[in-house]
């Protein structure tokens, strides 16, 4: 998939803001904006690819939009744009990425094009970004004495050590060919190309 024709859905109850966000991403991607939790589910379909939803929205809000986006299994990612700062709650919430605004331009293009990338993995390697994302979140809050790390933590890293043995235990099957066969396709991080 091209950058064009990747769908980007902009969620915020403040209509400045989504227009602002979508001004900076409707240069690379086809860009949707919702300014409520409801007009959000409306836009949302199997084209969107990435949802950039805010926490906190009057009416339905936006843990409860993406809570729904789960449950009806849509196959997009999802990163939190919020003025929320996390806390261990955020473990059980089924969001890739987790931004604290403000935000800029280079930060809205950096976390879309990070979970684009993203939408060619297996599910297990999406969930192990994903938690891994959420660690280094609560990480960065605690080591900001913002947070005191708790049980649902050390319930996070054992989740992330498990996918990691299962990963490792599959790739340890592959032979050199269906290793090169299984990532031919997955950009490389460091250049930007396959």
């Amino acid at each position: 998939m091209t950058d064009e024709e990747a769908r980007v859905l902009v969620v915020d109850d403040d209509e400045a803001l989504t227009d602002v966000y979508a001004e900076w991403l409707s240069e690379r991607y086809a860009v949707q904006t919702a300014t409520t939790g409801e007009a959000a589910l409306h836009e949302l379909d199997d084209a969107v690819d990435v949802v950039l939803l805010d926490r906190r929205m009057p009416g339905l809000s936006g843990e409860d939009v993406l809570d729904r986006i789960r449950h009806a299994e849509y196959d997009c990612r999802v990163a939190m744009v919020t003025g929320v700062r996390p806390n261990t709650d955020v473990v059980d919430l089924g969001f890739d990425e987790y931004l604290l605004k403000p935000v800029d331009r280079d930060d809205l293009h950096d976390v879309v094009d990070t979970l684009l990338d993203r939408s060619a993995y297996d599910d297990r390697l999406q969930e192990l970004y994903a938690l891994s994302s959420k660690r280094a979140l609560l990480e960065s809050e605690a080591d900001d004495g913002d947070l005191e790390l708790d049980e649902s933590y050390q319930e996070l890293v054992a989740r992330i050590q498990e996918l990691r043995d299962r990963i490792d235990d599959t790739m340890d099957g592959f032979g050199f060919d269906d290793f090169r066969v299984a990532f031919r396709d997955v950009p490389d991080q460091n250049t930007g190309s396959d």
